[in-house]
């Protein structure tokens, strides 16, 4: 027999989701999941799990009744399977994560119950209201806005919770919000009580309205504001103008396309999120294979007669060492060779293997390795320079007029993603892209290629532009693209830096 984890994915931001968790995910053979856990928190899923979306959205037609999933997890469990239930917030918080314990304990099926963080503390955190505070309130109460309808009569005690508490919470209450607030003030809470109502709370796409119980129904419908949404009622909200530190971040509010590789696209959004973007990734390239190892290993096979190894990019870096595995050989072999990094990315790729780049410019493009190798005496040196398929042959023509003998050697190739355009033309047709970086020459050739049935000056248009180095700025530009940002140095935390510099003057001119 299986067993199953009923897992609170948390409120939406994936960094507040448990390391508890994401072992368990790790685990799962099946992953059953809800419209409000964020599909990023799949990605921890092992290879070939099996993925099960079953909705759980207000008014959602094709969301899966709840009987049909506690029967899923059943069946998926009966046949010795680990089953992972991935619920929105915390399963036991108006989750219905004890109705399916029950129903598990009652097949005798062994269960695990996995807390999340629920959005009744994390959503008004994230719009700086605190639940209790010394001056404001010490007491909170957390209420489902939604009540089973099947229900003759409502069993919240309104004349009770209505002046009794300090602060209430109400969880999935914005389609009653005008019920809501009637309740509470037939039931004596002041008119003048401050009130905010917070859409998609934790994640990039936060939206608060505050105000009070007077004007509280009339602001949010104005605003449009519908569900997932948490309302608080009480003093505390006061306590915002003060406290709201995550929609104040420099990006937020800003949508930004990051279009590397799936892979490497990773640290690189997190910075952004750090700062409050909400990051859209369209990776334009994918890495593959070489056409041919055979350059390659026999590069590897004589290794020895290198003076110089040049890698010129953190991709080229780990092909290479992975073939080097493959071929039961390591770091070893690289003997007493020594190594030039073109910049601090690639110096980090680099100390993942154990080698400690011994050159690394000042200027993190080919131009700086050539101005870096000038006191270096290179007279019939061999150079050996693992780098992608197709790239510019400045370094080796340079080299090799200086009296070495440069082999370039192939050790990855970049191939276009084949649906980039089919996602990338109506995010930009409806304007939901505010800026757009690229990072290499190819991002930028594939995304222009992508577009190619259109008028990339209309779709572009009122998109802001960054570019991670002046190749990159170069091949933008002939393409006819604006380029806004461009960091000093050329490297994914610069770029970060001088994204939200732009921003921050943008705002303040």
């Amino acid at each position: 027999m299986g067993r199953v984890y009923l897992i609170g994915a948390g409120p939406g931001d994936p960094g507040l989701f448990t390391l508890r968790g994401v072992a368990c995910l790790r685990e799962a053979d099946v992953i059953v999941y809800d419209y409000l856990a964020n599909p990023r928190l799949l990605s921890y899923a092992k290879p070939g799990a099996e993925l099960i979306y079953v909705g759980k959205k207000g008014g959602d037609a094709d969301a899966a009744p709840q009987a049909e999933i506690v029967r899923l997890l059943i069946d998926k469990a009966l046949t010795g399977k680990v089953v992972a239930r991935l619920k929105g917030g915390d399963p036991f918080i108006f989750g219905r994560g004890g109705e399916e314990g029950e129903e598990l304990f009652q097949a005798g099926i062994p269960f695990e119950v996995v807390p999340g963080i629920t959005s009744a503390i994390a959503v008004p955190a994230y719009a700086g209201i605190p639940l209790t505070h010394r001056d404001y309130a010490s007491s909170v109460a957390i209420l489902t806005g939604h009540e089973d309808p099947s229900k003759q009569t409502s069993v919240i005690a309104w004349e009770k919770v209505a002046t009794g508490i300090g602060t209430l919470v109400f969880l999935m209450g914005c389609s009653n919000l005008p019920t809501i607030v009637g309740k509470l003030l037939e039931h004596g809470r002041s008119k003048e009580t401050p009130a905010a109502v917070m859409h998609w709370g934790t994640k990039p796409e936060q939206e608060t309205v505050d105000g009070t119980l007077e004007t509280i129904v009339a602001r949010t419908q104005a605003r449009g504001l519908g569900p997932p949404a948490v309302l608080v009622v009480g003093d505390v909200v006061r306590l915002r103008d003060r406290l709201n530190w995550f929609e104040r971040r420099p990006l937020f509010g800003k949508r930004i396309l990051v279009t590397r590789t799936r892979e490497q696209a990773g640290r690189f959004g997190e910075l952004l999120e750090a700062q409050g973007a909400e990051v859209i990734e369209v990776p334009l390239i994918e890495i593959a294979p070489p056409t041919s190892w055979e350059p390659l290993d026999h590069a590897i096979k004589h290794l020895e007669i290198y003076r110089w190894v040049i890698f010129t990019s953190a991709n080229g870096v780990d092909a290479f060492f992975r073939r080097l595995r493959e071929l039961r050989q390591d770091a070893r072999r690289l003997g007493s060779a020594q190594i030039c990094a073109i910049g601090s990315a690639t110096a980090d790729a680099l100390e993942r293997y154990a080698v400690i780049a011994d050159l690394v410019p000042a200027e993190f493009r080919a131009e700086g390795i050539v101005e870096a190798l000038k006191p270096y005496d290179l007279t019939g040196a061999k150079i050996l320079l693992p780098r992608a398929e197709v790239a510019r042959d400045l370094l080796p023509k340079d080299l090799e007029q200086r009296g070495t003998t440069v082999d370039v050697v192939p050790v990855y190739r970049t191939v276009q993603s084949s649906i980039a355009g089919d996602i990338l033309k109506p995010l930009l047709r409806d304007r939901k892209i505010d800026l757009v970086t690229f990072t290499s020459s190819s991002t930028v050739t594939n995304f222009v290629e992508a577009l190619a049935q259109e008028d990339l000056k209309v779709l572009c248009e009122g998109v802001r532009v960054a570019c991670i180095g002046p190749i990159t700025q170069e091949t933008a530009e002939r393409y006819g693209l604006p380029i806004d940002v461009v960091p000093a140095r050329y490297t994914i935390p610069s770029l970060v830096d001088a994204i939200v510099q732009y921003f921050r003057t943008s705002a303040a001119g």
